[in-house]
């Protein structure tokens, strides 16, 4: 039986690669045919195809009696687009940011991940608490569009290449290869967590850590193969639009879609409220400065990134086993990783808006100290 859920891992695997391979390329040339940039096709159609999994699980989990596990689901995969995600890519490339996420999406994603923590701390993400959620998703949405037609967003799309740098091809081929990497990821995430889920339950692993950890990880990596071929073809705006804009269609439609049709809305446990909700929102607290001081995240960030989430994963592998040594991990990273941390950034913000207030001023120099 282990066998065959190994079998479902690897085949699962392999769908996950072709069918980013196919989404990313369709998707980059969609966007160069209707005149909207690779950003936003990232941040809106990537975005949502690459949520598919996590919206199938979760539907799946609610109607099955698995609230927990739905829960899980999203705030890990959040969590997972962030640290794990984020920190691949900016370890294999760093990740060249554009105006636009920082000063419009990474906050609205900021504020959706806010709201979700807000939401959660009465136990219950209610039908109307869902309904706000969705609300933002389409308003950003639509934003998102009308902000990324061309020569708005993006005033050197008028003499990009071709998206990656490949012979053109027709609209309805690019459809074609959009629809089919939407599939192969689906159905590719599907058979990775149906076997990864059936491994951890013999371990004896409870559902909301599955969801955090085995699940978060199996529908998050649509993102990951998606953004891994994107920086391979040299579409890093692409690659960091989608886990943005990934995390929130995992918060408006993943979560807020179920919360406003099934009944009294989404049950959120004690400890997702006490320890993960919260790290989701530092993780995107942490992004904004990294990414408004140079708009770029450099490879030490993105290791950076990995050490959080190893550590992170270790603290749920302690503590669901009930290890000894969960408690005293759990000092340490509260009292020594976690102000270290907070001083890094603070210290790296602090360095590199002197650097661009000296860059400025280099640029443009007073007038009256010249004349002198």
């Amino acid at each position: 039986m282990i066998l065959v859920d190994i079998l479902l891992v690897v085949a699962g695997l392999a769908l996950l690669t072709f069918g980013g391979e196919a989404l990313v390329r369709g998707a980059s040339t969609l966007a160069s045919k209707v005149g909207i940039s690779p950003l936003v096709i990232g941040l809106v159609v990537v975005s949502a195809a690459t949520s598919a999994p996590e919206f199938a699980v979760t539907i799946g989990s609610v109607l099955n009696g698995e609230p927990d596990l739905a829960i899980g689901n999203v705030v890990g995969s959040n969590i997972a687009n962030i640290l794990l995600i984020l920190g691949v890519a900016a370890v294999i490339s760093p990740l060249v940011i554009k105006r636009q996420l920082v000063r419009f999406d990474i906050p609205v994603m900021l504020g959706a991940s806010g709201l979700l923590v807000l939401f959660s701390l009465d136990g219950r993400i209610s039908p109307v608490d869902g309904a706000v959620l969705v609300a933002l998703l389409a308003l950003h949405t639509i934003a998102s569009f009308i902000m990324g037609r061309k020569g708005v967003i993006d005033v050197e799309a008028e003499t990009e290449e071709l998206p990656f740098n490949s012979k053109p091809v027709g609209l309805p081929l690019a459809l074609g290869l959009l629809v089919l990497g939407v599939a192969l990821l689906v159905v590719g995430a599907q058979l990775l967590v149906s076997g990864a889920v059936s491994i951890a339950t013999a371990l004896g692993v409870s559902s909301l850590v599955i969801g955090l950890t085995v699940v978060a990880i199996g529908t998050s990596l649509p993102e990951l193969a998606t953004s891994i071929v994107a920086i391979r073809k040299g579409e890093t705006d692409m690659a960091v639009g989608n886990v943005v804009g990934s995390n929130l269609f995992n918060i408006g439609l993943v979560l807020g879609v179920p919360a406003l049709i099934f009944g009294d809305g989404l049950p959120v446990a004690g400890g997702a409220i006490a320890i993960d909700l919260p790290l989701m929102l530092a993780a995107a607290i942490a992004l904004l400065p990294i990414a408004f001081t140079g708009f770029i995240i450099a490879r030490w960030e993105g290791g950076l990134f990995l050490l959080l989430y190893v550590s992170y994963l270790t603290y749920l592998v302690l503590d669901s086993t009930g290890h000894d040594a969960a408690e005293g991990f759990s000092a340490a990273m509260l009292t020594l990783v976690g102000p270290l941390l907070v001083a890094t950034l603070i210290a790296v913000t602090s360095y590199e808006l002197g650097r661009n207030s000296e860059r400025k001023r280099l640029q443009n120099p007073d007038p009256q100290r010249v004349s002198s």
